[in-house]
């Protein structure tokens, strides 16, 4: 069997929210001390951390954060702003405490997992080569669900860092939604004009290359392997009924396959934050998801997402902790 077919068993298996719940604090949210709809966007998050948290009493107390890495084999295309190298370094940051995951985690009291899945070990060059074979595609995406497995935790941020990642999601999207390779090649890590012509037609060769083919196809074919992680951990929590901030672009190309694979295999996610990057864009418009945050970040890590933490924590709480008018003894 390959690992396209065993995800595609995996996602037939998807359990559903709790709508009683989320109905039972949508409800509470329309009669707390406040004009009626002041807070509709928040009360919308405490609706869904209801309903996937089957309660209704949501409550965000132990936020985990699970950041991926691993290595590209199309940074040999010159892709990047930053040799490869720069993984390895980000790697031992992370481990060190020292990157700025690790102090926003800290902020707002996130714990950290790092999960090294292909350091100094780069996937093949989706140029010229699929990025992972159908083994090592199945042991990263086994890596991701065995990290969420291991976590307490009532909601979960996915992080990502890898030197020349930003190629393969746009690859990856590309695949997914078409259009052009213009549309979903950004700047990543900083390049000039002149090197994002040059992306943009390697996101392009590697799209030709794989021509038609299934979405988590797509996800092996031109991802990698923290990319395979990614969603991995992203299809556990779903089974897991463990919802989930989506952080920037990569994250997202990573997750779209499995929305694409089976639609609603992401309703369990909410975009925390919204990138710069022109494919980060264009991917929530086609999952028809509004972010939490717009704020220009483009770091990854899963940086923009834990930032969208507290405002989760805040939704909850000014649904179950405020008084009604009723229980303040006021009529509207």
């Amino acid at each position: 069997m390959t690992a396209s077919n065993w995800i595609d068993e995996l996602l037939v298996r998807l359990p559903d929210p709790d709508d009683g719940a989320r109905a039972v604090v949508m409800a509470r949210a329309a009669e707390v001390l406040r004009p009626s709809g002041a807070f509709a966007r928040l009360d919308a998050v405490a609706g869904w951390l209801a309903a996937w948290h089957g309660s209704e009493r949501p409550a965000v107390t132990n936020p985990a954060v699970v950041v991926f890495l691993g290595d590209h084999g199309v940074t040999a295309e010159g892709v990047s702003a930053y040799p490869a190298g720069v993984t390895r370094s980000m790697l031992d940051a992370l481990r060190g405490g020292v990157a700025t995951i690790n102090v926003l985690a800290e902020e707002v009291g996130a714990t950290l997992s790092v999960v090294d899945v292909g350091v100094d070990r780069p996937t093949g060059n989706i140029a010229v080569e699929p990025a992972l074979d159908d083994e090592r595609f199945a042991v990263c995406f086994e890596q991701g669900r065995s990290a969420v497995r291991a976590l307490d935790a009532d909601l979960l941020v996915v992080g990502e860092m890898g030197i020349g990642n930003t190629t393969c999601a746009a690859a990856v999207a590309l695949c997914l939604f078409g259009s052009v390779a213009e549309d979903w090649t950004g700047l990543g890590t900083g390049i000039d004009e002149g090197t994002l012509r040059h992306k943009v037609a390697v996101v392009q060769r590697a799209r030709d290359r794989v021509g038609d083919c299934g979405p988590i196809e797509a996800l092996r074919q031109l991802g990698g392997a923290e990319m395979a992680a990614m969603a991995g951990a992203v299809l556990e929590a779903r089974l897991r009924r463990l919802p989930v901030l989506l952080d920037g672009f990569v994250v997202t190309a990573a997750v779209a396959a499995l929305e694409v694979a089976r639609p609603g295999a992401l309703d369990h996610c909410i975009a925390g934050h919204r990138s710069p990057e022109p494919g980060h864009q264009l991917l929530l418009e086609k999952l028809g998801r509004e972010p939490l945050l717009d704020l220009g970040l483009r770091l990854g890590e899963g940086t923009g997402a834990v930032a969208a933490i507290p405002l989760a924590r805040m939704a909850a709480r000014a649904v179950v902790d405020v008084a009604t008018f009723d229980e303040w003894g006021l009529s509207r």
